[in-house]
């Protein structure tokens, strides 16, 4: 099965896990963008418009991540039709937003849906529904 490609768009090499940190991506050309923040306590992935937050998505606990002092390189990655974006850690994708769906998902699925943007019930994130939503064909 065919993959969509997937293009860096921001990067963060050498990040330690509980530093502050804010990564993001938006384009002139579309809507929306996403942004990778380390409050020093919690990491999330958010989905986010002009008009603010559309939708958040939990990645980790700092002090539940035990190789935190290993350097970490971070990616924001989305697909050539800006429709789908990705965050990967050390080339692993941790979250997924898929913006014609509507839909946010990350490796624990939380928080909940809970905003009215997100059409989706289930956020849990594994790698059939990364495959999955990986293949579709490009629009």
């Amino acid at each position: 099965m065919a993959q969509l490609p997937l293009y860096l768009t921001s990067e963060i090499k050498d990040f330690t896990v509980g530093t502050p940190k804010v990564l993001e991506s938006f384009s002139k050309h579309i809507p929306y963008g996403v942004v990778f923040e380390d409050d020093g306590d919690t990491g999330y992935f958010y989905a986010a418009s002009q008009d603010g937050i559309l939708d958040a998505l939990h990645i980790y606990n700092v002090e539940d991540v035990s190789d935190k002092h290993i350097p970490n390189h971070v990616l924001i990655l989305w697909d050539d039709a800006c429709t789908i974006a990705a965050l990967s850690i050390n080339d692993y994708i941790h979250a997924v937003y898929d913006f014609v769906e509507q839909a946010g998902y990350c490796r624990n699925g939380f928080p909940e849906t809970g905003g009215e943007w997100v059409k989706v019930e289930n956020r849990v994130l594994d790698d059939e529904l990364l495959d999955k939503i990986l293949s579709r064909k490009s629009t």
